[in-house]
């Protein structure tokens, strides 16, 4: 009998239909019933003077908004995004976190596998999935765009990328602005490029790191079971907070971006600028 270092793909714990519910999964499920009953009684516990339970809660949320305002610079915008960003920070940090309690790895199904008995975990941290952290990253990054198509508007958001419009505007300009113009449609190409890069640094990033954390905990238990492993917790501690801090700020980051609309009136004012010194 042995305990298993973890595998890149979570392991099946059974199946519910055609779909195979993983060990991973379980841990992301407890994290979403965990905000859903912290909700719930604030919710049925709302008083216009705050105390326990929701005077913390609104300082948790007040604390984000300030701090999404701060890279946002508009008050509006940081509400606006507040619930995306907010979300995932928490729901990353809380997950995180709660891969490192006790149970989760150590206490699961002895199974034979390659004619050995080896433990299957019942719990793992949900980071440690490619397939949550592919799910966060691409509704983070689809997410920047639907901001971007109600901000701007659907045609100034795909003229970003695929920009038709600036070579029919060049045309009448001469061929020194056409040429600009097909230049600028073929770097629109590659923020195409960019866009799916987005998803892929997000998901790697996030699980690289925690599956990495997982391994260093699995090989530490094993090796020494008392006193030693105490330090690499604290680092995993830290480690889960910076990872749900760089993946929500780097979300942030995406909807300013994409919501931006200083270009669009940089272009109009350059359009303008002429007419106006005749």
């Amino acid at each position: 009998m042995s305990f298993s270092i973890p595998t890149v793909a979570a392991e099946p714990l059974f199946h519910f239909g055609s779909l195979v519910i993983t060990n991973a999964m379980i841990n992301g499920w407890i994290a979403v019933l965990f905000f859903v009953i912290i909700g719930y009684l604030v919710k049925s516990r709302q008083s216009l003077v705050p105390k326990g339970l929701q005077n913390a809660v609104e300082g948790v949320v007040e604390f984000l908004l300030n701090e999404v305002e701060k890279v946002t610079g508009d008050k509006k915008k940081a509400r606006t995004f507040l619930p995306i960003v907010g979300t995932i920070f928490l729901f990353i940090l809380f997950s995180n976190w709660l891969g490192l309690m006790p149970g989760t790895g150590s206490i699961g199904i002895w199974e034979m596998v390659h004619g050995e008995k080896e433990l299957i975990p019942l719990l793992r941290p949900a980071g440690s999935d490619i397939n949550l952290t592919l799910a966060i990253a691409l509704f983070a990054v689809i997410a920047s765009h639907i901001m971007a198509l109600v901000t701007v508007g659907p045609l100034n958001h795909i003229s970003k990328f695929v920009n038709i419009r600036g070579i029919f505007k060049a045309i009448p300009k001469g061929p020194m602005a056409i040429i600009v113009a097909v230049i600028e449609f073929g770097v629109g190409l590659l923020e195409i490029v960019s866009e799916i890069a987005k998803v892929a640094s997000l998901s790697l990033r996030l699980f690289g790191n925690v599956f990495a954390g997982e391994v260093l905990m699995t090989v530490m238990l094993g090796l020494v079971s008392l006193f030693v492993p105490i330090p690499f917790i604290f680092l995993e501690i830290l480690v889960g907070a910076v990872q749900a801090t760089v993946f929500a700020m780097l979300t942030l980051a995406y909807l300013v971006v994409a919501t931006d609309e200083h270009g669009h009136g940089e272009e109009e004012h350059v359009a303008h600028e002429p007419a106006a010194s005749h």
